[in-house]
């Protein structure tokens, strides 16, 4: 059931559902979401948890795509006690758990950053381990959880958020827009003798990029993990 619901961007909203016998879940994990017609046509489509477990209650983040069949329902239309079905959670390799010691580094691409928002909402007040969060967005408006970011990486000495715009970047920002490279990753990611989990999310093409990055700079493919979504 949708208990409320929030805008993120001019394109994304995140919904708060109530999910009945709910057993709780790990960041990193998504859902399936089905809609029924009032004729019987289902669609069900895959989304990230963007909280950590809180009772019976799940977030998700929903971006709402131009030609979507479920997006556009679920981010305009779906109304406040509304009935979804929600499967889950599911996924238990692209996870954190706040038992983890070594640090974390976050790739995220675009609405890539939800599973990774809620890793980083898992950490507060869990663990001290160091998180780096890599955030490559078209421009600032396009940016979830932008002023959470902002204030959690002000406030918490542990969490350091770098910001990498591909197509148009603030008037104050050093770095011109283009996207994700090797020194991004040189210049706020962890060394590899680190030994850092990196969790790469994305679209497909972003995150095969990144991933190359990051062996590239030295980072073993055991420390990588990645989720993908969407075509190239």
């Amino acid at each position: 059931m949708l208990l409320d619901r929030r805008p993120e961007t001019r394109t994304a909203t995140t919904l708060v559902l109530r999910v009945a016998d709910w057993p709780g879940h790990l960041a990193g994990q998504h859902v399936d979401v089905r809609l029924t017609a009032d004729d019987g046509y289902q669609a069900s489509r895959s989304y990230s948890i963007a909280a950590p477990a809180d009772s019976d209650r799940i977030e998700i983040t929903v971006q709402r795509l131009k030609d979507g069949e479920v997006s556009p329902f679920l981010t305009d239309e779906l109304v406040i006690d509304a009935q979804v079905e929600v499967r889950g959670p599911l996924g238990g390799w692209f996870v954190w758990r706040p038992e983890q010691r070594e640090p974390v580094l976050l790739v995220a691409g675009g609405s890539g950053v939800v599973p990774l928002m809620a890793m980083v909402r898992a950490r507060a007040g869990a663990s001290r381990v160091p998180f780096r969060l890599v955030y490559s967005v078209r421009s600032r408006d396009d940016a979830l959880y932008a002023a959470e970011l902002r204030r959690r990486a002000a406030e918490d000495g542990g969490l350091d958020v770098a910001w990498v715009h591909t197509r148009e970047a603030p008037p104050d920002d050093p770095r011109p827009p283009g996207r994700l490279r090797p020194e991004d990753l040189a210049a706020h990611g962890w060394p590899s003798d680190f030994e850092p989990t990196c969790y790469v999310c994305g679209p497909t093409g972003f995150v095969e990029t990144a991933a190359e990055l990051l062996l590239d700079v030295g980072h073993g493919p055991a420390r990588i993990r990645t989720e993908r979504f969407g075509g190239r």
